[in-house]
């Protein structure tokens, strides 16, 4: 069977930090890291669905654009960040893991659990709390993709 287009692979993404150090708990780190997303997007390299930044790991919901490779979206995402943190040390886990989302429930499933993260890891009661979240900001994040809306 033949690969889809690129435009039309959405993932479901998590990668940690290096060590699963609590990098992103001080919130200077974590307002880069959403920063540097909204950067990618408007250089049109991918689109944003969804996202959470945790303590030690991140998970995105995202399309690359049809020139960006899924390998090369993570390269712009976890190389320019590191880039701009300027750390000494390593900032994430050399992997990442990807699961590739086949229709909207999928999609829509994925959006929950990303949303409910910071609730299930008891770092908020409510979803909407969490300051590092795509939960009820819109403007930060891209809709479903054409490809799923039906």
């Amino acid at each position: 069977m033949p690969l889809a287009p690129q435009e039309i692979r959405t993932y479901f993404i998590t990668t940690a930090t290096a060590s699963r150090r609590r990098l992103f708990q001080v919130e200077s780190n974590a307002l880069l890291l959403l920063d540097h997303l909204q950067e990618q997007r408007s250089k049109k390299r991918m689109e944003i669905h969804a996202f959470v930044v945790m303590p030690e790991h991140v998970h995105l919901l995202l399309t690359p654009s049809a020139d960006v490779s899924l390998e090369k979206a993570m390269q712009y995402i976890k190389g320019g960040f590191s880039f701009r943190l300027k750390s000494k040390m390593d900032v994430w886990e050399r992997s990442y893991d990807s699961r590739r989302i086949l229709d909207a429930d999928g999609f829509t499933g994925r959006v929950r659990y990303i949303h409910q993260n910071p609730v299930e890891e008891y770092l908020v009661s409510e979803a909407g709390m969490f300051p590092y979240s795509s939960m009820g900001r819109n403007e930060m994040v891209d809709p479903i993709p054409r490809h799923f809306a039906g």
